[in-house]
């Protein structure tokens, strides 16, 4: 696989070349972004996925919502649907993708559409938000968010990787330019102030960007339909873990860590579930899997015996409450 990558070196190239372009193209104002009177907040990599954006969205609804009313759009990656679409309580992941519908159930009274064409669903939810949340819009370069967040992970840095298809950056590392704040995720529990600082040192940060580092912290349950129970209810069952995830290592990691006894059953990003993976998957006793895979197997296995273990984004170094603070006098600057 390494070798087929690096033979497509020089399609990496034209592709990077031509990413180039369009982006100077709306650098100089040759192709027009729209710019909104409501704060935008875009959350993105440079990546293919995996950072943690979905974390990071439901971080700045879970403080942001106290204050504001708050709006997310996303394009409801894999849904079979097309245009726009609110997001319910009782949506499918068929009908709005399984991120936003995570979304939804796990804030209800949060707005949460889904629309490829990013203007068009702007302009179906800017009266209604004094907030809009861009999921995964780093490269939709049509809007003009009012904040950028980039995500890159600890163990998988921009920097250190290439443009498609020989690495697996959707656009060159010039690109980071943009952002406002760079957040280094799922970064080990005990990483040392020092590597910290080598990694700022080697992301060589423009003037005007901050930079964070998190981790993704794991809570001491596990969630069903209709219970929540301790996550030492596992110890001493034998389970089956399903990820349909862009990168189960640190889940995996952490099961194994905490000696957990079972099996795993790797599928694709955003996978959808042939009926006879499901008959497989309705023959295991035990099923946990992550939160966004549970919206979409859940329905379809409709068995009990089938938990997510819910995660949250947690900012390094007691940064939290700096992080929250600059993204809020962001919002008050542009809204002022």
């Amino acid at each position: 696989m390494k070798i087929l990558r690096k033979l497509l070196l020089p399609f990496s190239w034209i592709y990077g070349i031509i990413l180039a372009f369009r982006n100077m193209a709306y650098d100089l104002g040759w192709f027009k972004s729209k710019s909104y009177q409501t704060p935008i907040i875009c959350v993105g990599n440079l990546s293919t996925g995996g950072t943690g954006k979905s974390p990071m969205i439901e971080f700045l609804i879970d403080f942001l919502k106290e204050d504001y009313q708050i709006a997310v759009l996303s394009r409801g990656y894999k849904r079979k649907t097309k245009g726009f679409k609110e997001v319910l309580v009782n949506s499918t992941a068929e009908e709005v993708g399984d991120e936003p519908l995570q979304f939804k159930k796990k804030y209800p009274k949060v707005t949460i559409t889904v629309c490829a064409d990013r203007q068009e669903g702007i302009a179906k939810i800017k009266t209604k938000a004094d907030v809009i949340l861009l999921d995964d819009a780093f490269q939709h370069r049509k809007v003009k968010a009012s904040t950028y967040i980039l995500l890159t992970t600890f163990n998988d840095l921009y920097i250190n990787d290439f443009v498609l298809p020989t690495g697996n950056l959707r656009e060159s590392k010039a690109g980071a330019r943009r952002a406002d704040v760079i957040v280094v995720t799922k970064c080990p529990e005990k990483v040392s102030y020092a590597k910290l600082q080598e990694i700022q040192y080697e992301l060589n940060l423009e003037a005007h960007q901050k930079i964070y580092f998190s981790k993704i912290a794991y809570e001491n349950k596990i969630v069903g339909l209709t219970e929540n129970l301790p996550l030492d209810y596992l110890k001493g069952k034998q389970f089956t873990l399903v990820t349909g995830i862009a990168n189960p290592t640190l889940l995996v990691g952490f099961l194994k860590e905490n000696k957990f006894d079972f099996s795993h059953k790797r599928y694709a990003d955003h996978h959808h579930f042939t009926p006879s993976e499901i008959d497989e998957l309705k023959k295991e006793e035990i099923i946990l899997t992550t939160e966004k895979d549970f919206v979409r197997l859940q329905p379809r296995l409709d068995k009990f015996a089938i938990y997510y273990l819910p995660i949250k984004t947690v900012i390094l170094k007691n940064q939290e409450s700096f992080f929250k603070e600059y993204i809020i006098n962001e919002i008050e600057k542009f809204s002022s």
